[in-house]
């Protein structure tokens, strides 16, 4: 509590001066683990920080509040600073230049991931191919200055908001809330790193009664290696703010996936197919896009008609969906499964806008630009909105609302600005967003909020604690997605969130179903009318027995996670994930060989591995086998797999 107690924890400059110098009372009021700061300017303006310390795991939570309680606008604020904390490491020598690079674990170093890029491996990827690289800094002759930042207004839109600084066998994990643009730099000073991160570009002023929130930052110290960091960031997840735990869906679904401009009949019928006669397990019926919009035709696939374009017409289409989609909630309901559906609230194709009031939407002046953003920043927009979300989701019991984002914000939100309030329309659209999540989970407490957004364009801590995404990428969105991109992922994902999930695609294929195993999985195999499921009961059987064997193996990705070999896209590569649960001494092994590599065996090096005990091996393709801890820990797993492009499962176990 030292720590929340003893540091400020944010900056800014009021009418061009540092805060503390600008004529202020300030009040702190600590309650339990809550350490709330009050300043009040003689301005008008109140300052709230309101900061909390999760004990268990040592971490700490904050989050600013600003408010103009007077009758006349406030000064200027800007250089505004949500998080501007100064965490102690190592101390650091000056030392000359040399041609020897230091030895990573003899430095302080900052990994920061990649955000979702949609088209390839390298998602959240610890060494990115393309934004700023994970740095590893050197001893500072002058302290080091790095620039993080989002990219066009979505918050893992180019680079992720979470960072993980290491420091000889000690560090901290660092995580960004908010869903908008950020900005983040890192300094290193001989004794210290000094984190700062803000709203990446504000300069306003407060109206008379106005008040707005800023972005919100976690830091959790740990010790040990940064292996170790990742698992201990992921039980804080789970425990402290993970939703799936906090009374929601348990577990994360297996998913039955349909084309929303699929007509009632068609999915009705398919579910009955499905779930009913030939018994296949799912968990939750969901519809995608497609299904909105007056006079919007039915469609065989995602990639044909003229769907796109009533986007922003919320209304059922009578024409593909006669009963309003009463009918198919019904037919779910009676198999006790859940219910998904697709929404995207945020975005106005153009030739449907002028249904709205003008005040609804914004626009960036972009006369070639297909959408217009609706505005959650008006209240009015924003109750109509609820409105309707809510009275669908209750209408049709939705278990899961789903919400994506197919457009890039930021030039919107910077168009809107008024002269003097430089950022305000972000905020204010951003604190809409938040507003309609927490009233949806307010008002329906069983609901789930699935964040797809593109396809993880918008992780971040603020979206984590009240959503999972089940949808992840879009590089899945293909009927035959690259297997080896859903690998990597599901490596790279995990390590900063403990809940993630994938699609299968529509290929009935082994190697391909178990790339998109994860703690939840989406399939298409009966998405729309080009999938003729059913035509074919060997492919049916096939579909049913993968998916009891998911569900068998779910449990084990609420584990820990260990790389054995490194996520990448290479065809000549081993790609090897452990997940280990420390509570039962068993845990699961992931292993794909694929198509071009020439290995014929592998030696993995397992973690957590208990010397004195023997282990027993469970392939799910064959027998059994037991392995001393002796021989794991002094020569790995050595696995020999002839064949090539397989996709290997090995339960295991203390015996």
């Amino acid at each position: 509590m030292e720590f929340l107690k003893n540091n400020d924890r944010f900056s800014f400059l009021l009418d061009g001066k540092d805060f503390k110098l600008y004529p202020h009372t300030k009040t702190q009021r600590v309650e339990d683990y809550e350490v709330i700061t009050v300043y009040d300017f003689e301005c008008g303006l109140k300052f709230t920080n309101v900061a909390k310390k999760h004990d268990s795991f040592g971490a700490y939570e904050w989050v600013n509040y600003l408010e103009n309680t007077g009758d006349k606008n406030t000064p200027v604020i800007s250089e505004l600073w949500d998080c501007c904390a100064s965490l102690p490491c190592s101390h650091y020598e000056s030392i000359p230049p040399s041609p020897i690079l230091p030895k990573k674990e003899e430095r302080l170093y900052v990994i920061n991931p990649t955000g979702s890029t949609t088209k390839d491996e390298t998602d959240f990827a610890l060494c990115p191919r393309r934004g700023t690289p994970s740095i590893y800094f050197p001893a500072p002759m002058r302290p080091q200055r790095y620039p993080y930042a989002s990219y066009e207004g979505r918050s893992s839109d180019g680079n992720a908001p979470f960072f993980n600084i290491h420091d000889k066998g000690r560090g901290y994990m660092v995580c960004i809330g908010w869903t908008g643009q950020w900005n983040c730099r890192i300094e290193l000073e001989s004794d210290s790193v000094l984190v700062r991160s803000k709203i990446e570009d504000t300069e306003f002023y407060l109206c008379p009664k106005e008040k707005l929130r800023t972005s919100s930052v976690v830091i959790m110290p740990y010790v040990g290696s940064v292996e170790d960091s990742y698992n201990i960031w992921r039980r804080f997840l789970r425990q402290d703010f993970s939703p799936i735990r906090r009374k929601r869906m348990e577990p994360t679904p297996l998913i039955l996936g349909f084309w929303g401009g699929t007509p009632s009949a068609e999915i009705i019928k398919r579910i009955d197919l499905a779930v009913g006669e030939c018994g296949i397990p799912f968990e939750c019926v969901s519809l995608d896009a497609g299904w909105c919009g007056s006079d919007t035709k039915a469609t065989d696939n995602e990639y044909s008609g003229d769907w796109a374009a009533h986007v922003g017409d919320w209304v059922i289409s009578p024409l593909i969906h006669e009963k309003g989609l009463a009918d198919v909630s019904e037919t779910i309901k009676s198999c006790g499964k859940g219910f998904s559906l697709w929404f995207e609230p945020e975005r106005v194709y153009k030739a449907v806008a002028h249904k709205l009031p003008a005040e609804y939407i914004l626009d960036n002046g972009d006369k070639g630009a297909s959408s217009y953003i609706f505005n959650l920043g008006n209240d009015a927009a924003w109750q109509y909105m609820a409105d309707f979300i809510c009275g669908t989701v209750e209408r049709l019991g939705l278990d899961v609302y789903r919400q994506d984002f197919n457009i890039q914000p930021l030039s919107y939100w910077r168009s809107a600005d008024v002269d003097g309030r430089r950022g305000i329309t972000e905020i204010k659209h951003i604190m809409g967003l938040y507003r309609l999540w927490d009233t949806l989970l307010e008002k329906f407490p069983a609901l789930v909020i699935d964040n797809c957004a593109s396809g993880g364009k918008r992780l971040d801590f603020e979206t984590l604690r009240r959503s999972v995404p089940f949808w992840r990428s879009d590089a899945q969105c293909p009927a035959d997605p690259v297997p080896e991109i859903t690998q990597t992922h599901q490596m790279n994902f995990s390590l900063w969130m403990p809940y993630s999930g994938s699609g299968s695609g529509r290929i009935y294929d082994t190697y391909r179903m178990r790339s998109a195993y994860g703690t939840s999985l989406s399939t298409t195999y009966s998405y729309s009318a080009d999938e003729h499921f059913g035509d074919n009961q060997e492919e049916v059987c096939w579909l049913k027995e993968h998916c009891e064997e998911y569900l068998r193996i779910r449990p084990y990705f609420d584990g820990d996670i260990y790389h054995l070999t490194e996520p990448q896209r290479s065809l000549t590569a081993w790609c090897a994930t452990q997940w280990h649960r420390p509570e039962t001494g068993d845990g699961m092994l992931q292993v794909f060989k694929r198509e071009e590599s020439p290995y014929p065996s592998a030696s993995l090096n397992m973690r957590k591995i208990n010397v004195s005990a023997t282990y027993r091996f469970t392939d799910l393709d064959g027998e059994s086998f037991d392995v001393s801890g002796k021989e794991l820990s002094e020569n790995g797993l050595i696995l020999q797999i002839p064949e090539k492009r397989i996709a290997k499962i090995y339960l295991y176990k203390e015996i």
